[in-house]
């Protein structure tokens, strides 16, 4: 029997990863999120409702690294990563 949620050897949904104080909200280094709306946007709210007070501090000022580029659209489609970044003193 094929799982028809992975293809391939590729698991499902968007490799999230997480740094510094993202990673104290969420209590881990990274995870994978299968969204309905795969945008920043999308993944943003998806992670206020799982992390809730902390990521949402977190976010207020910090920034999304999706494939090699910053960015805070939220109607940007997400690529196959995403880094989330806390804000970064002297930064």
């Amino acid at each position: 029997m094929v799982d028809n949620a992975v293809i391939g050897n590729e698991e499902p949904g968007i490799l999230v990863r997480y740094f510094a104080a993202a990673a104290d909200a969420t209590g881990l280094d990274e995870e994978r999120i299968v969204l309905a709306d795969d945008t920043l946007g999308g993944l943003r709210n998806e992670l206020l409702a799982r992390y809730g007070d902390p990521m949402e501090r977190v976010l207020r000022s910090g920034s999304f690294l999706l494939d090699g580029i910053v960015s805070r659209d939220p109607d940007r489609a997400l690529g196959e990563r995403v880094d989330v970044l806390p804000p970064f003193a002297g930064g």
